[in-house]
């Protein structure tokens, strides 16, 4: 992959200055140099893809925030490059001094931008805009430093043996191409699953800066003064010491913001591999909140509103068999099993972390009531879509109930797609009905008339209406900077059954006695579709 180079003709001008003193083999030394260049692009796409991951978790909208990052840390590198030229004949100090500088920065950008939207991000007003524009403001950083590299190590490696310029910027290029490789990989299957995000990317940090320390005051040390190697080990042990000491106290630092975003009574938080777990209450009489990244799924004050009204209405007609989608927490799955006539309630999650905790913690178990400890309900671990397409039963079920995150939720738009409802209308038994949890009426109309449109697309017709009394104390999503005013006071529903007449809004004769549900007020929460509809949302063409 690097081949050796032939050198300048004789007599041509050095376009690079004077060899420098190395205190190894030519050979020897440009391997080093190549080798830094591979753990630098390598700590260069860990702190681009912690970037990505954090705002996706913290902003939400995923290819967002991916655009984003992507876009401006592009953008930055050019610049970073042509800034660079300025440098070119201090290369050596320029690059360990450089090197400090991203490690500084992108080690410390996660742990920031957490901080930022723990503390500030229900300040609202100017601050409204905290994360995003912190986002923005390390994308650009850490791109101007990682564009800055390439020409100093050009130089670097120009400085060992002179060669032709196509062949320095091949070898350059492969080394870093490569190392961007293995960073990309070891994010999200070595940092991020056994490190988490802060510690992972202050890891990252140490390793930059001690690559770019070692590579210069090790191998490039004659090309420095005296002053100079002082000056330069002095920073880098320092931003070593700044790292190491966040590091010992991430989980200080990981605690006082979660209570800074969750309040002071958070009681369970655990980061599985699909998503972040954070309980709050359930004891001595305080209600129980769950948090999935970010997002209020269950709150106490008001679950059992939501929960009502998404099960019951559908659960009226034939109802042995029952399928719930997600519902993780049981809920559902306890007012399933309020009706009598049940035979097998099938529930498909696809967090089994999430399942054992609805098993396990007395708060959750309690809230549910154990509902996975009654022989009629199974559990499968799996993800919704690929479990309908796969393993399925073909009309299996009576009724199919989507208890999913909200569809403007990008990792969730496949849950919500034209060829998902095609799926779950697979699964329906003659007669069978589907409802799905469509996101607020209120504040996101078009996501909500959306889902509607997409299922009668799938060949269902179609019943939608809404329930109001969220709890407004706390954002639907995971971006807090709304406030209270602007989070979500309703639940918007849409009933569905394959072919025929549309399904009528009622509650089954004989059920359960509801605490929070009427027959008469389900049918006045009843709500017209608009004309024309919006066009559904499809794998190819996600609309929300």
């Amino acid at each position: 992959m690097i081949d050796p180079h032939a050198p300048a003709p004789p007599g041509a001008p050095p376009p690079w200055g004077t060899l420098a003193p190395l205190p190894v083999r030519p050979g020897t030394g440009r391997f080093l140099v190549l080798a830094c260049v591979f753990v630098c692009a390598a700590c260069g796409l860990v702190y681009e893809l912690e970037l990505v991951a954090l705002a996706s978790y913290l902003i939400g909208d995923s290819v967002t925030q991916a655009s984003v990052v992507l876009s401006v840390m592009v953008f930055a590198m050019g610049v970073g490059s042509l800034a660079a030229k300025r440098l070119r004949w201090h290369a050596a100090a320029g690059f360990c001094a450089l090197e400090a500088a991203l490690a500084l920065v992108g080690g410390c950008s996660a742990l920031a931008l957490y901080a930022v939207f723990a503390w500030t991000g229900a300040w609202g007003g100017l601050w409204a805009a905290g994360p995003r524009c912190l986002l923005v403001a390390f994308s650009l950083a850490i791109g101007l430093l990682i564009g800055a590299e390439v020409p100093l190590l050009m130089e670097l490696i120009q400085r060992i043996r002179r060669q032709d310029a196509g062949g320095a910027v091949a070898d350059l290029f492969a080394a870093d191409y490569v190392g961007a490789l293995v960073g990309g990989l070891a994010f999200p299957f070595l940092l991020l699953p056994f490190l988490g995000q802060l510690t992972g990317t202050l890891l990252t940090g140490t390793v930059n800066v001690l690559a770019g320390g070692a590579l210069v005051l090790g191998l490039f040390r004659g090309d420095l003064t005296r002053r100079t190697r002082w000056r330069l080990l002095v920073v880098n042990v320092t931003v070593l010491g700044v790292l190491a000491t966040a590091a010992a106290h991430v989980g200080d630092f990981e605690r006082a913001a979660r209570h800074a975003v969750y309040g002071d009574d958070v009681r369970v938080a655990l980061q599985t591999g699909v998503q972040e777990i954070v309980l709050t209450g359930g004891t001595h009489g305080r209600p129980l909140d769950l948090f999935l990244d970010g997002r209020l799924r269950v709150g106490g004050r008001d679950e059992r509103r939501y929960h009502e009204a998404l099960v019951h209405p559908a659960m009226s007609g034939p109802h042995a068999r029952v399928l719930i989608l997600g519902g993780g927490d049981g809920l559902a799955a306890r007012e399933v099993l309020r009706h009598t006539g049940v035979d097998r309630v099938d529930v498909v999650e696809l967090d089994a972390d999430l399942i054992r905790l609805a098993r396990t913690d007395s708060g959750l178990a309690a809230l549910n009531a154990h509902a996975y400890d009654d022989p009629h309900v199974r559990v499968t671990t799996a993800d919704a879509f690929c479990w309908l397409r796969e393993s399925a039963p073909r009309a299996g079920y009576d009724v199919v109930i989507a208890d999913l995150p909200d569809p403007a939720i990008t990792a969730s738009t496949k849950l919500y797609s034209e060829e998902f409802y095609g799926l779950a209308r697979r699964a329906l038994a003659p007669g069978g009905r589907l409802v799905v949890h469509a996101g607020p009426v209120q504040s996101r109309p078009r996501d909500f008339w959306t889902v509607d449109a997409t299922l009668r697309a799938a060949g269902l017709a179609t019943t939608a209406y809404r329930v109001h009394g969220r709890d407004p104390g706390f954002a639907a999503g995971p971006d807090r900077s709304a406030g209270g005013s602007g989070s979500p006071h309703d639940w918007g529903f849409v009933l569905a059954r394959a072919g025929g007449r549309a399904p009528r809004l009622r509650l089954a004769a004989g059920g359960p006695r509801l605490r929070t549900l009427t027959g008469r007020e389900l049918r006045a929460d009843a709500l017209r579709a608009p004309r024309p509809a919006p066009p559904p949302s499809t794998l190819i063409d996600p609309r929300y």
